[in-house]
């Protein structure tokens, strides 16, 4: 009864649009005031939650994003994506795709690319004979790639939580990433055929030339990453700070950045982080009071009464997320789900690399729908565009990443053959 109150008041306080950290962090607070325990537990545990040598892979993260972000990565991608394809009919919606796809390698988070790339490339779509619905949609979906394709911030989380290998489940989020982009094209494809108005933007083997140029050394990049993670050079951490170092000197390279510009960039990194951490923070709150309840225990014995089966659990599992993904921070859902699904995959069998992966597809999915739907507000206060219009255009995109979860589950295999392969 007591738990069931503390949902209860999280519920009453998320639906108030309480911020997460904080609808998480006040019941927490009051369950351990009520029960006789100090104030001073509570810091330890919040403490303990985010001394995490993994988790410091996150702030460094971030910094990388920010600085490629700021170093006008995303600009040079985009005018090389649109040499490359302006010809081609719904050429566009294949940049908006290809665009976020290369971008992912380097951001690790889809506000982040969602808010780089939506004001550049929606009105080009536009302006080319693309419905504002349908830019949107086509956008904040393939902004979803990031979080799912190494450096992800949320696979970083899950491996830091889950005691598992970060470099193995990056190498695992590879294949199922790129099956995104490839199902995200098929709907462009299907959806360019009924639209006479359409324009193409143009081709030259010049422009192709000069902007393939201009993107070669920041497609390095995701080379010293993951290739300094998966050939064993770098820890995650580590490569995610050799990655911002080297995002740092191409910056001022590219005179895209100052010394002045730093002292912003560290505070939008600083500000981000400390939004994630505080999540973090408060979740591993209320995961204590679980702990205490005994409720893991308690889901244990409910999911095991229903199901032994790894497939039919990992299918109970994608639809929590996605229930979960659509009213709750992705991060806070991980905090508090994951010390209690590990022991259950562990003891049916299920690979904690296939159940991570799962977890955060699905999890993502819930960035683009309503009620908290964080892409949906990015893009809508960006270009301001109603939110109903931006989930409109991007309800399609939806139905792709659905069928995508469903290949994990059904074929673990295609999640575990990279790893396999690299040895992780």
């Amino acid at each position: 009864m007591t738990v069931v109150l503390m949902l209860l008041a999280i519920a009453v306080l998320l639906f108030l649009r309480v911020p997460v950290a904080f609808a998480f962090l006040g019941p927490g607070l009051g369950y351990l005031l009520l029960t006789g325990h100090s104030g001073g537990l509570a810091m330890r545990l919040v403490a303990e939650s985010t001394a995490s040598f993994p988790l410091l892979a996150i702030p460094l993260f971030i910094l990388l994003g920010t600085l490629a972000g700021h170093a006008g990565i995303a600009d040079r991608l985009f005018d090389f994506a649109l040499a490359l394809m302006g010809k081609v009919r719904g050429g566009l919606g294949y940049v908006s795709i290809g665009v976020s796809l290369g971008f992912s390698w380097m951001s690790g988070s889809a506000v982040a690319d969602a808010a780089a790339l939506g004001k550049v490339q929606v009105p080009q779509m536009e302006k080319h004979g693309y419905s504002r619905r349908f830019s949107v949609g086509v956008v904040g979906s393939s902004a979803l790639i990031a979080p799912v394709m190494p450096p992800s911030i949320p696979a970083v989380i899950f491996a830091g939580l889950g005691a598992v290998s970060t470099g193995a489940l990056f190498a695992a989020s590879v294949l199922p990433a790129l099956l995104m982009a490839v199902c995200l094209a098929v709907v462009v494809f299907i959806w360019v055929r009924r639209q006479p108005d359409i324009t193409d933007v143009g081709f030259s083997w010049e422009q192709v030339l000069r902007t393939g140029r201009a993107v070669l050394l920041p497609l390095f990049a995701p080379v010293i990453i993951l290739g300094g993670i998966l050939g064993g050079f770098f820890t995650p951490t580590e490569a995610a700070a050799v990655g911002s170092l080297y995002m740092l000197i191409l910056g001022f390279a590219y005179r895209r950045l100052r010394l002045r510009d730093l002292p912003r960039i560290f505070v939008e990194t600083v500000m981000t982080t400390a939004a994630i951490m505080l999540i973090v923070a408060s979740a591993a709150l209320v995961g204590y009071v679980f702990a205490r309840e005994r409720v893991p225990q308690e889901l244990a014995s409910i999911m095991l009464t229903v199901t032994e089966d790894p497939t039919l659990f990992l299918v109970l599992v994608a639809l929590l997320m996605l229930v979960l993904g659509t009213v709750v921070d992705a991060v806070a859902v991980l905090v508090l789900t994951v010390p209690m699904l590990m022991p259950i995959a562990t003891e049916i069998g299920v690979d904690p690399i296939v159940l991570g992966v799962l977890m955060v597809l699905s999890l993502m999915i819930g960035l683009l729908t309503p009620p908290v739907g964080t892409v949906l507000y990015v893009l809508s206060s960006t270009l301001k565009i109603p939110v109903g219009d931006v989930f409109r255009g991007a309800a399609p995109f939806l139905i792709p990443m659905v069928i995508i979860c469903l290949v994990i589950i059904l074929f673990p295999g295609f999640v575990l053959w990279l790893p396999e392969l690299l040895g992780l």
